[in-house]
């Protein structure tokens, strides 16, 4: 029996001659592995759709880089209600089902907590987008699927190009809920802050960034990570995100920009599969160990 398997998906299970970013998963698991090792434990490693993989025999289960779910969310999600009658999923599956959908957001805001003004388009909605927009008054906003990452399907509009995305929106709110958030221009100049954190506490941060010319600050897109150190505050707010989940998740990432006030605000809160950026900040494998220990 293992105790723990890592779950990443099979493009990263073995890669042959590794590029860069497929480096840095191996290197992160790896920190994991030696940290969850030294407390004593016997971790495997495998893609989340092993056919081969014998469920029943390892005690746990971590989301580490399970990043084709949202290319195949029927799939996963079906696999998720089959692989929790084998093995217990950290962070567990009720967490994981409400932070799958961007829903989530909604959520927050109802208990005070600050995200960009956002309005939650139903899957199936005849508005046309140009209708939705204007009714918002917004001259810059961004339009993203509820269930998606690593930007998937994300469109910054405005008068210029917003007849452009007309069809593409038409496809899209056929088959999922969509997101419209008010763009916020600080993340252009400030970028976004992604704080990690661990049973609850504050670990470490990084600054991402777009590249000149565009609003993404994932690396898929040219965007770079930085060191950051948060103030007091921030990271009081990111703890603040965090305590309003239960059950209590393992791990966290807690993504935020300023919005047009000025004010901190999440964008997103991942509870899944986030990239923790342990290679930036080794000591944060040990406290992931540690709280996954207090919570096994």
């Amino acid at each position: 029996m293992t105790d723990i398997t890592l779950l990443t998906d099979a493009r990263y299970v073995n890669p042959v001659n590794p590029d860069w970013y497929k480096q840095n998963i191996l290197d992160d698991d790896k920190l994991v592995c030696e940290a969850l090792e030294r407390k004593g434990l016997t971790v495997a490693r495998t893609n989340w759709d092993n056919p081969n993989y014998d469920w029943t025999q390892t005690r746990f289960a971590i989301f580490r880089t399970t990043w084709d779910y949202f290319e195949r969310f029927h799939e996963f999600s079906h696999w998720l209600n089959h692989v929790t009658t084998q093995t217990q999923l950290i962070n567990p599956l009720p967490l994981v089902r409400w932070n799958i959908d961007k829903h989530y957001l909604r959520d927050l805001e109802q208990q005070g907590i600050r995200i960009p003004p956002t309005v939650f388009i139903k899957q199936g909605e005849t508005k046309f987008l140009t209708e939705i927009v204007t009714e918002t008054k917004w001259s810059d906003c961004i339009l993203k699927p509820a269930i998606s990452g690593s930007a998937r399907h994300t469109y910054r509009l405005n008068s210029e190009n917003l007849l452009a995305h007309e069809e593409t929106f038409r496809q899209l709110i056929a088959n999922e809920a969509m997101l419209l958030q008010e763009f916020q221009k600080s993340v252009l100049e400030k970028g976004e802050v992604a704080y990690m954190l661990f049973g609850g506490k504050f670990s470490h941060a990084v600054l991402k960034k777009a590249r000149p010319g565009d609003f993404r600050v994932q690396d898929d897109f040219g965007g770079s990570v930085h060191e950051y150190n948060p103030t007091t505050k921030e990271i009081e707010f990111a703890e603040s995100v965090v305590a309003y989940c239960q059950p209590a998740p393992v791990y966290a990432r807690v993504d935020c920009i300023w919005n047009n006030r000025g004010e901190l605000c999440v964008s997103e809160l991942e509870l899944i599969e986030p990239e923790l950026w342990f290679r930036k900040h080794p000591p944060a494998a040990e406290m992931f160990a540690e709280a996954l220990v207090a919570t096994i």
